[in-house]
């Protein structure tokens, strides 16, 4: 047995401290601000986190495209997780076909009262809340090719950087403004 230390993976490190200005307020009051589709899809992410995923709401693969949650695994996965709140929300999405070419696997996430048999059988379930989820129906793999993979990777660290960043540095550079030149009176 080798006593060599064994190479630390970067995605075993807990950075939750990164994000210690979001833990300022109750967990009631920040439910209580989000509209029912925020909630599901925090729980989602909670669930994701707990099996090694990360997850990015809100992400634009395109444009004209916003994904509610892309998630990235372990060993380079991608998923797309559209939270639905009503039978109205979903009959209302005319785009999501539109989603399948930017993932491996395409999941719908609603909760118990959702009507899930409106949603497509070709297609993952996750139920969730506003604390957890779990996959009811694991969806079809549709591998991504290569450089679609790199494309979307590369855009989700680029994005979830800049969004780090904007939680540390909310006004970068002088007023918000970057690199700004100086006007001269």
């Amino acid at each position: 047995m080798s006593s060599a230390p064994r190479d630390k993976d970067v995605f075993e490190d807990d950075w939750s401290d990164d994000a210690a200005p979001l833990r300022d307020r109750s967990d009631a009051d920040t439910l209580q601000q989000m509209q029912p589709g925020q909630r599901l899809a925090r729980g989602v992410g909670r669930y994701l986190r707990s099996i090694g995923f990360a997850a990015l709401e809100e992400f634009v693969p395109m444009r004209g495209l916003r994904v509610d949650v892309m998630a990235l695994g372990p060993k380079g996965e991608l998923w797309i997780i559209e939270c639905k709140s009503s039978r109205m929300d979903f009959q209302s999405d005319a785009k999501w076909h539109n989603y399948l070419e930017w993932a491996d696997r395409y999941f719908w996430a609603v909760d118990l009262d959702f009507p899930s048999d409106l949603l497509p059988q070709d297609t993952g379930l996750i139920l969730a809340d506003a604390y957890d989820g779990e996959v009811v129906r694991m969806a079809p793999e549709q591998k991504l090719s290569p450089a679609r993979r790199k494309k979307v990777i590369q855009k989700f660290a680029m994005d979830s950087a800049r969004r780090l960043q904007s939680l540390r540095d909310p006004r970068p550079g002088r007023d918000g403004l970057l690199f700004s030149p100086m006007e001269e009176g």
